[in-house]
């Protein structure tokens, strides 16, 4: 089995991280005024990077070339993130 990078795979990394330091340093750097739910706030962002994880491998069965892989988990994140904005 070949060991392929993805886009994905940087933001379930990027979501992993974000758990760990949230749940170590607490809530605060996530701008809430509540510190004492660090522990959900990590949570939710682990479920986030489980998502992302949940899409990447859907996407590798669905698209077995590299280049066209990169090509849709870049537009689908693009997507995601407008999406976000508008609904922000």
């Amino acid at each position: 089995m070949k060991i392929r990078i993805t886009p994905l795979n940087f933001a379930t990394a990027f979501f992993l991280t974000l758990a760990v330091y949230v749940w170590i340093y607490g809530a605060g750097i996530t701008g809430m005024r509540v510190s004492h739910l660090g522990g959900m706030v990590s949570m939710i962002f682990l479920l986030f990077a489980f998502v992302v994880s949940f899409m990447d491998i859907m996407f590798r069965n669905f698209f077995p070339d590299l280049k066209k892989i990169w090509l849709i988990e870049l537009s689908f994140i693009t997507l995601a993130t407008i999406i976000f904005l508008l609904v922000k």
